[in-house]
């Protein structure tokens, strides 16, 4: 029988993972260079272990997002490296829900604090929620965190006020929005920022943070390590992802071998990853080639 897979070498701890990302991040919106990649600590976790531990998460995930649809959870906050199907998670629940998606509104990209006080007016009623999908500029604007920190207050009545010198126009109903509005409805963030890390760093956002995490159900999905992404990219292809996509059960599994074999070589360890080398897998018969060429760092 296979031994379990174990280490016990360190580079950085997950905190410090999630800031040396988080410093990267923002070293590469401000230059323009493109982040390759990240040094990851190593594991100390069976595989057996990280799967029981990434099974509990999601489906904690998928009760406080059905709890957020239903009302009974006014705010979550799920936090998760990207491509490992934090919204596909999400959008799942959402879309069981309300087939119709008249409930329900998904942003994502740049929001800009005028925008995001008329979004939460169109979505007030009980029975609505907003998604806020990698929508991070809202959590560098003091003007939209005040806003958040208002609509997601755990109080009785959450009332937002925007006081401006104009009025902002609905044209979904045809009125004025009102200075201030009383909302009813939940907002759920998704985003690739370590809240627990850049508070406990001091970052200067984590006073805002810590406001949000007090309001909102918070859930961090443990993915720290590389044997993580890979564990967590073989639970979704498992559930029948490339199946869906065409593929055997044969070359599913050429598919995560490759990817397991260049853990360390993969431009993006994330779904993404698995989705490319599928499609390289379906139709090319020197696939590996292909995939190694596209798919992976030169060094």
């Amino acid at each position: 029988m296979a031994r379990p897979r174990k280490s016990s070498t360190k580079t950085l701890t997950p905190k410090q993972a999630a800031a040396a990302r988080w410093r990267a991040k923002q070293k590469a919106q401000k230059t323009g260079k493109l982040i390759t990649a990240i040094e990851l600590p190593e594991t100390t976790e069976t595989d057996a272990e990280i799967e029981t531990k990434l099974s509990e998460r999601f489906g904690i995930l998928k009760v406080l997002a059905k709890a957020a649809c239903d009302g009974t959870a006014k705010a979550l906050i799920i936090s998760g490296p990207a491509g490992l199907s934090k919204s596909y998670t999400v959008e799942k629940v959402l879309a069981e829900w309300d087939p119709t998606e008249t409930q329900y509104s998904i942003i994502k990209g740049y929001v800009k604090a005028t925008g995001l006080f008329k979004t939460l007016w169109q979505n007030r009623r009980k029975g609505q929620v907003i998604v806020f999908d990698d929508a991070d500029t809202l959590f560098f604007d003091d003007t939209s965190l005040n806003f958040l920190k208002a609509v997601l207050d755990t109080t009785e009545r959450r009332r937002v006020s925007y006081l401006a010198e104009y009025t902002m126009f609905d044209e979904n109903e045809a009125v004025n929005i009102p200075s201030t509005f009383e909302f009813e409805g939940t907002c759920i963030f998704i985003t690739n920022y370590d809240f627990d890390a850049l508070i406990a760093k001091g970052h200067k956002l984590a006073p805002h943070l810590q406001a949000l995490v007090s309001r909102a159900h918070y859930v961090d999905l443990a993915m720290k390590t590389r044997r993580d992404y890979f564990i967590r990219i073989r639970q979704v292809v498992e559930e029948g992802m490339l199946t869906e996509q065409g593929l055997t059960a044969n070359q599913t599994k050429d598919v995560l071998n490759f990817i397991e074999t260049n853990i360390d070589r993969v431009r993006e360890l994330s779904l993404r990853t698995a989705i490319k080398v599928g499609s390289i897998r379906k139709f090319n018969a020197d696939w590996e080639k292909v995939a190694r060429v596209t798919c992976l760092r030169n060094n």
